[in-house]
């Protein structure tokens, strides 16, 4: 992978783009894979880190959203489980099928989930391999032994996808750049929008590292900033209205004993009138989500004491034994981008779809959404971007562009199954799953660094599956420029044990350093940097 500043370097040479993206979540990667396989030239800008904001802090599902069809957004459902297929099919290394058991304590509950998990099945068409069906009591029990028994009537179980959403973000940025010729640059943070006739050309953004002012110049910018959109679109014009209304989502990483085995929760109705996941993920289990309309954007959100104790009392309403906050490993929040109407409306009411949006100087705006539907968002926003500049007409090829490794490369895939072949699901160990993100070029990196240092092979953080390499990976090949990158987003120790990781902080530091140039008291500040973030993801 060119380095940062070898990237940095070609802005300064030329500074002329097809494409300028500011915002490198995932519709911002998204859409840059798009305009690259197109034969575009991308630039895309990030202010923070890759996925730093709400693309890191999602349920960790790739799924057409089960409530959305209670709701009667049958679009919407379609669209995210078409694309659910294809990341199944163009991720297969970073994309797993998860078995979801939704229990059941009536017997009328049985039949009318089950039915409605049949039309989910129907909708997702000929790319559902496995179909949802009614369990009784016995094979529920079986599946989920920690569920709550008295008056469990059995339940349904049902297939979605599963993912680790930095992961996914850090490999489609490795294409954009590895694969595609395209630039993606962390830590630059837009400053200015470049006008020329009255027509956005570009962008001014600062490094965040250094102080330098850069000019991007591009035919079309796009807004793919989140729950920021808001703050470009104020550059663009100082009176635009606001877009968004958005709301909080937060989760807990609670240990894999409350959950044991490979089969998820779906609690399918809960006192706001949404469904809740309990869902194995990296050892762990991810609990989640709520939904809380805030009044600011605060790019750290941290879980709410009314959230916490709204997760945990659910849990404790179905599982036999139930966690408390003393349980909790790590606990998240994430800002919804969703469109509002602004009329005091509940934020778990507001769609989920995507919009765009075209300003009088060109600015494009997108948001919305969820990843799942990362890359039709993408797709749409070039096809946009063409239509406003004038770009010479080339179709979308990012339907069939493979994503990560191939899972064929890799003979150390392990796809487990229970007794029953209907339930079968590829849940590989962390280690298995976290090792297949390796490419070719890292294993060797890899075998040297071990080489060198045989030490690298221990753990980063006790019980994680981590390895002390892996910082060293993150900095020369995935562009981790601070601890918190390497231990929130390059690997996801701060969400997987927030206390662990905190711990491990001065020998993340240590190596950083040694791979970035970095001195002692770039180090100490880092180390004080992440601590005081780390408090955010500890229950008090």
């Amino acid at each position: 992978m060119p380095k940062r500043e070898s990237m940095i370097e070609r802005i300064r040479d030329d500074g002329r783009f097809d494409v300028a993206i500011i915002g490198g979540g995932a519709t911002g990667l998204g859409a840059a894979v798009d305009a690259s396989l197109r034969g575009y030239r991308v630039a895309l800008v990030e202010a923070r880190d890759f996925a730093s904001g709400t693309s890191s802090r999602s349920t960790k599902l790739v799924h057409g959203g089960v409530r959305y069809l209670a709701r009667g957004e049958i679009h919407l459902v379609r669209e995210a489980l078409h694309e659910r297929g294809v990341l199944e099919q163009n991720a297969p290394t970073l994309v797993n099928d998860r078995a979801f058991l939704v229990p059941a304590y009536s017997g009328f509950g049985r039949f009318y989930y089950g039915l409605g998990l049949k039309v989910y099945d129907w909708l997702a068409g000929p790319r559902n391999a496995i179909p949802s069906r009614i369990v009784d009591r016995d094979r529920a029990l079986e599946l989920v032994p920690t569920l709550k028994r008295e008056g469990l009537k059995g339940g349904v179980v049902y297939h979605d996808g599963q993912f680790d959403d930095s992961r996914l973000a850090i490999e489609l940025m490795r294409s954009l750049v590895d694969d595609l010729n395209g630039i993606a640059v962390n830590y630059l943070q837009v400053i200015r929008l470049i006008k020329q006739e009255g027509l956005t050309r570009g962008l001014i953004a600062v490094d965040r590292e250094t102080g330098e002012e850069l000019s991007i110049r591009a035919h079309a910018v796009v807004n793919a900033t989140g729950v920021g959109v808001d703050g470009i679109r104020a550059l663009d014009d100082p009176d635009s209205k606001p877009l968004l209304e958005p709301s909080q989502g937060s989760h807990l990483v609670i240990d894999s004993e409350f959950l044991p085995g490979r089969t998820a929760i779906m609690i399918p109705k809960t006192s706001d009138g949404r469904v809740l996941f309990a869902i194995p993920w990296l050892g762990k289990v991810v609990v989640g989500t709520t939904d809380t309309p805030v009044a600011a954007i605060d790019p750290e959100p941290k879980p709410l004491a009314d959230e916490v104790s709204f997760l945990l009392d659910h849990l404790a309403q179905t599982l036999d034994r139930a966690p408390s906050k003393t349980d909790v490993k790590s606990a998240f929040a994430g800002l919804r981008p969703l469109l509002g109407n602004h009329n005091g409306e509940s934020t778990a009411k507001l769609s989920r779809e995507h919009v765009i949006e075209t300003s009088q100087s060109g600015l494009i705006t997108i948001t919305g959404g969820k990843w799942t539907t990362y890359r039709v968002m993408g797709e749409d926003a070039i096809d946009r971007a063409i239509e406003v500049a004038g770009l010479p007409r080339r179709p979308s090829r990012s339907e069939s562009f493979a994503i990560g490794p191939r899972r064929s490369k890799h003979p150390s895939t392990t796809v487990f199954h229970d007794s029953s072949s209907s339930d079968q699901t590829r849940a590989d160990s962390p280690h298995d799953a976290r090792d297949r993100a390796y490419r070719d070029i890292d294993r060797a990196t890899i075998n040297r660094l071990l080489a060198e240092d045989p030490s690298l092979a221990d753990p980063i953080v006790p019980g994680l599956s981590y390895r002390l390499f892996e910082i060293s990976l993150a900095a020369r090949f995935e562009l981790a420029r601070t601890v918190e990158d390497a231990l929130a987003r390059r690997t996801r120790a701060l969400f997987l044990d927030a206390r662990g990781a905190a711990d491990a902080a001065p020998k993340v530091a240590a190596i950083l350093a040694r791979e970035l140039g970095r001195d002692q008291a770039w180090q100490a500040d880092q180390i004080r940097v992440f601590r005081d973030l780390s408090r955010n993801y500890v229950l008090t």
